[in-house]
């Protein structure tokens, strides 16, 4: 794992959730870890393909998701509930979002997918040979880790690939 593709990260998700909740967000002690991830309660994962491949889980306690996500959407939610699951998946696709501009903007450039969201403490996931680093952000609402299983990818800028004129295929005459 390449130090240089947490700055991004940090700073997108810093900025993020200051300017959301309008607080200050405390960093916590950064880790290597190797082997399975194991879940939190919930776990936003979001892929990264292009300069930049690999994975990023954004993981937290039902509590503080169900409280972000109430103060993303402006109105007290009760539960972790499907509009709650949808604002703290869209969290962490701005975040990663706004990372990959940053990305970008170092020559990294980089297309994300679709967030998926695991709800549930415990599943393990494999992130294969990716070591993974990790953040935690401190908030008045609880946590929020940072897991970025990222490598240098093969492609170092997306382009358009040119499509070839086609051949016309012929039968045979018979």
């Amino acid at each position: 794992m390449n130090v240089k593709f947490l700055n991004p990260f940090v700073s997108a998700a810093h900025e993020i959730l200051s300017m959301e909740m309008h607080e200050t967000v405390k960093r916590g002690d950064l880790r290597l870890e190797n082997g399975p991830y194991q879940t939190d309660d919930v776990t936003v994962i979001i892929s990264l393909i292009g300069a930049v491949d690999g994975t990023v889980f954004f993981s937290m306690s039902k509590e503080a998701a169900t409280q972000l996500a109430s103060i993303l959407m402006g109105e007290k939610l009760l539960s972790l509930d499907k509009l709650a699951q949808s604002g703290i998946a869209e969290l962490g696709n701005v975040i990663t979002g706004r990372a990959s501009m940053k990305l970008s903007e170092a020559g990294y450039e980089s297309n994300i997918s679709t967030p998926s969201l695991i709800i549930g403490k415990g599943a393990t996931i494999s992130t294969l040979e990716y070591p993974r680093l990790t953040v935690p952000l401190k908030t008045s609402v609880g946590s929020m880790t940072i897991h970025l299983a990222l490598r240098e990818g093969i492609q170092k800028t997306l382009t358009t690939p040119q499509l070839a004129t086609p051949e016309v295929f012929k039968f045979p005459e018979q």
